[in-house]
């Protein structure tokens, strides 16, 4: 492959360009892919995908959740789970970089701190007291959706044995502490801190190479808890979380929950300045990353930025040579796990909550996710059996029901799950609908070049019950 003014020639001769994230020839598609059939591009789209309902009487009433990977293997993680001492929901995205070592331990771990430091203090104090293990503990605090890996035992072990040790810091907590945002920022910031204990600690057994990946590789997280119609959504790097919002007068319209961490955003970058000296001012911030490297300047891991030059030589160039320390490494730490918590009290305008990795949100701007959602929701309604109107219902009421449903059909949806759908949009969306081939196309990309083009993508599209916040509002 080689890089000649925007255009990349390939191997086999053929010639594509990016363009705005899209793939494009000089006058066609890049007609040499591999065709796929709908159906076959279909069963890839819906690979991974993933729906979880909820009884009444919750904020939430159900999820969709779906990942495509371009990575291999994939470096997006994802994680749901209800807490089950408390009224809260969690929904995870997590983007690694370096490997998928960090974000798939991130996933496995973080909603059970934020579950244990959300507790107040009597209610962990007694369930410390019940001399459970720590996967017990895990379990009695946390019930987790659609969770199908587990640590080797060797690691389940050491990551118990931390679990416990920060159990027993926060049950120790004075009072209060700062409500939900001050909770996960602890949460964040102690698995952080745990993750790097635990490769330094074992840098003499068998296992430390698994802990130090861990470390090393890094991870960039956006976690929303919903609790009635209380929303905080904390975020580190780009993932993002869009909120879907409708208005009869204005229709639909996409509110921001959370905020990048990259050069793009102007406070970030004074920030980090402003922690490191003025002769630093040109090494901090290069070629529009940390020291000239890393993109996200706020991640979980990434310990090569975090960890002092003398615990860099002893421990990590051992294992990954001089060149595992940055240029300039002068000051550290240069980058945190500190979230952002953002608060939002949840209105029955507020119809649905997108999170996603930065490889949806490379293809489509949050408004147009909105939307895309938004006709999703309509034509949905055109998936499922009709049901007659009640009795008591006025002419009116039903003429309007079927006018709906009318309008469903004109933009019925292929996928019944609305992450899908969005995946479905994201590669082959045009004024016009669905093009086939260019969603074959972003599929069939060699391995060669597809992360040029896509990068991996998860999402989580999560629906709120309008009428629990109907009652709420009241």
């Amino acid at each position: 492959m080689v890089m000649r003014g925007g255009w990349i020639l390939l191997n086999n001769g053929c010639i594509i360009r990016r363009i705005s994230d899209r793939i494009r020839t000089g006058a066609r598609w890049y007609a040499s892919l591999p065709k796929l059939t709908p159906e076959e591009v279909t069963r890839i789209l819906r690979t991974n995908e993933f729906t979880q309902e909820f009884e009444g009487g919750q904020p939430i009433k159900y999820y969709d959740s779906n990942q495509l990977a371009s990575n291999n293997p994939l470096e997006d993680a994802r994680a749901e789970g209800r807490c089950r001492l408390t009224n809260g929901l969690l929904f995870g995205i997590f983007d690694g970089h370096g490997g998928n070592s960090c974000a798939q331990v991130v996933s496995k771990r973080l909603l059970h701190y934020i579950s244990a430091c959300l507790l107040p203090q009597e209610i962990l104090l007694d369930t410390l007291k019940e001399s459970k293990t720590p996967e017990q503990l895990r379990d009695h605090l946390l019930e987790s959706f659609h969770n199908k890996t587990e640590f080797v035992p060797e690691i389940g072990e050491l990551y118990g044995e931390s679990f416990l040790s920060f159990l027993s810091k926060v049950s120790q907590k004075d009072g209060d502490n700062g409500g939900i945002e001050s909770d996960m920022e602890t949460a964040f910031l102690s698995l952080d801190n745990d993750i790097s204990d635990e490769a330094l600690r074992k840098v003499k057994r068998q296992i430390d190479a698994r802990t130090l990946s861990v470390a090393m590789s890094g991870a960039v997280a956006v976690v929303a808890h919903v609790d009635g119609p209380h929303l905080h959504v904390a975020g580190v790097g780009d993932c993002q979380a869009v909120l879907g919002v409708y208005s009869e007068d204005e229709g639909w319209s996409a509110k921001l929950l959370t905020v990048e961490h990259n050069t793009d955003n102007r406070e970030e970058v004074e920030r980090i300045l402003s922690e490191h000296p003025e002769n630093e001012s040109r090494t901090v911030i290069k070629m529009d990353r940390l020291l000239g490297q890393l993109a996200p300047l706020r991640a979980l891991g990434d310990f090569r930025y975090k960890w002092s030059k003398e615990l860099m030589k002893k421990i990590v160039v051992p294992y990954y040579g001089d060149g595992a320390v940055p240029p300039n490494y002068h000051t550290p730490p240069y980058l945190t796990a500190k979230p952002q918590v953002m608060y939002h009290r949840l209105t029955p305008k507020d119809k649905f909550l997108i999170i996603a990795t930065d490889g949806l949100w490379d293809l489509l701007s949050p408004l147009e996710a909105v939307q895309l959602v938004g006709e999703h929701m309509r034509g949905k309604l055109t998936l499922s059996s009709w049901k007659p109107p009640t009795s008591n219902m006025k002419l009116s009421e039903i003429n309007g029901m079927l006018q709906e449903r009318k309008e469903g059909l004109k933009k019925k949806p292929l996928d019944d799950n609305a992450a899908t759908h969005l995946l479905r949009n994201a590669l082959g969306g045009t004024d016009h609908g669905i093009d086939h081939a260019k969603v074959s196309q972003f599929l069939t990309l060699p391995n060669e070049v597809v992360r040029i083009f896509r990068d991996d993508i998860t999402i989580t599209i999560g629906y709120t019950d309008t009428e629990f916040l109907s009652h709420c509002s009241s």
